[in-house]
């Protein structure tokens, strides 16, 4: 298992009315999550990309506790629990600035290859990179 934490301030332009942050950019703090993961690794979705592989998005789910606020630092916990093979499972656990638990979610991404636009199994690179916290 692999897990990472990133923070991420809530911005003007992602809350509502209400001073909440809209339900649909619960998806880009996910991405930011995962992305620094993974870059916590040495490993970059460009690289992955210069390497002929990409990673799309095949699933997404999300539970709603409590609001992420305007201005507030929100940490975004990522969990890799199984070792990726042709599919990626995230599990994210968003904090507010009180350490409360304020949202939950999942994804679930495939390694597509590039050039025949099928799925694909990671690079070696990248499997030599997670493989440590398999073992």
């Amino acid at each position: 298992m692999f897990q990472h934490s990133t923070k991420l301030r809530v911005r003007y332009g992602e809350t509502d009315q209400m001073g909440y942050m809209y339900y649909g950019n619960y998806a880009e703090f996910f991405e930011v999550g995962r992305v620094e993961m993974l870059r916590s690794l040495g490993l970059t979705y460009a690289g992955m990309e210069a390497d002929g592989i990409m990673m799309p998005v095949l699933e997404m789910n999300c539970k709603y506790l409590k609001p992420a606020r305007y201005d507030e630092e929100i940490t975004i916990k990522v969990t890799m629990a199984k070792m990726p093979a042709v599919k990626i499972h995230f599990k994210y656990e968003l904090f507010n600035e009180n350490n409360e638990l304020i949202h939950v979610g999942e994804t679930l991404l495939a390694f597509i290859n590039m050039k025949t636009n099928r799925p694909s199994l990671p690079t070696q690179a990248f499997l030599d990179k997670v493989k440590p916290f398999f073992e």
